[in-house]
């Protein structure tokens, strides 16, 4: 097996967090457990993605609210928040307010564009503005400076008994230095680095320049580190799905590897008008997916991942899949458990 370039220094897990419509419950319990599950393994990080009018966290920042006060060291972050669904000004307040909640541990991801299948809900969502919502990046500026701590307002001071700020309350300090951008395109890596985000980087990428996924991963890894004021210091996270099998049982490696091969043939070559390319599924031993992330480029030039955990498996899948990521995938690329 290659030697890596740099040992693996952040390892951490991505969950969409599926439930029962008829027993929402129990899915966040699932969730939450998992994220306990996470801490107690050494992992650093735990990620939640949202699903807007779907079966899966519709509210990741509650829902990592709740896993603040049964975790101590695991930070915990989004990805992403699509930030079209949200008003930044109130986003910004939640934010801030779990941050404090959890001792400063929290990174959330954002990402830019219409909400998903926008014409069929945005009466709900925007009844009065749905045509002039502005859906780009000056959403997300306009979420960076609240949280940064820039006013929000030119009234600030006492009113009556009230004391009023000009600025986003709670302020979480370091928060502003843990804001992450979710992007699939050139211009959304260097929009993250002129911005002085950290960049996450997913199982999905535009095709712009090639159509070979590690390459294009790695040309935007590159634009976003020579946009970004800290260099080849600026962080990136890589988000793959990948499924170690070592501990399975036989049933659960049949389910991985059938999962894994139905999702195959978007693999192979750009989809859609957008151009988008997927990722292949990682599954097999840990030292096999090691040796397939060594030769990786864009793994190659980067120290921190969330590893995405796949979709519709059971709770007991995912205690296994973690597991071996924290025993045996994340020993074998150089990293180590937190104490």
């Amino acid at each position: 097996m290659p030697l890596p370039s740099r040992p693996l220094r952040k390892l951490g897990f991505l969950t969409i967090g599926l439930f029962d419509g008829n027993d929402p419950g129990q899915g966040h319990e699932s969730t939450l457990e998992i994220i306990e599950l996470g801490e107690r393994l050494g992992f650093d990080s735990a990620w939640l993605r949202h699903r807007h009018l779907q079966y899966g966290i519709s509210s990741p920042v509650a829902v990592l609210a709740a896993a603040s006060q049964r975790t101590r060291r695991i930070e915990l972050g989004t990805a992403v928040t699509p930030v079209g669904w949200e008003n930044p000004l109130r986003l910004a307040e939640d934010l801030a307010t779990v941050d404090v909640l959890s001792g400063g541990r929290l990174n959330p991801g954002v990402s830019v564009g219409p909400p998903m299948h926008y014409e069929q809900v945005k009466h709900a969502l925007h009844p009065d503005t749905a045509e002039s919502e502005d859906f780009g990046y000056a959403r997300v500026e306009r979420l960076l400076d609240f949280v940064r701590g820039k006013p929000a307002t030119d009234f600030s001071g006492v009113e009556g008994f009230e004391v009023f700020s000009d600025r986003v309350q709670p302020h979480s300090p370091g928060l502003g230095g843990r804001m992450w951008y979710g992007g699939g395109s050139l211009r959304s890596a260097r929009w993250a680095g002129e911005h002085g985000m950290n960049f996450l980087t997913s199982s999905v990428v535009k095709a712009e320049e090639s159509e070979n996924f590690a390459e294009v991963q790695l040309s935007h890894v590159r634009a976003f580190r020579s946009a970004h004021p800290d260099g080849e210091r600026a962080r990136v996270s890589q988000g793959l799905v990948v499924i170690p099998t070592d501990g399975a049982t036989p049933a659960q490696r049949a389910t991985y590897e059938e999962y894994a091969r139905k999702r195959l043939p978007r693999t192979t070559a750009p989809q859609g008008p957008a151009r988008m390319m997927f990722a292949p599924d990682l599954v097999g031993t840990s030292e096999q997916i090691a040796e397939q992330l060594y030769a990786h480029v864009a793994f190659q030039e980067i120290d921190e991942v969330a590893f995405a955990l796949p979709f519709t498996f059971a709770h007991e899948d995912y205690v296994q899949i973690l597991t071996d990521i924290a025993t045996k995938l994340g020993p074998a690329l150089g990293w180590r458990p937190a104490a």
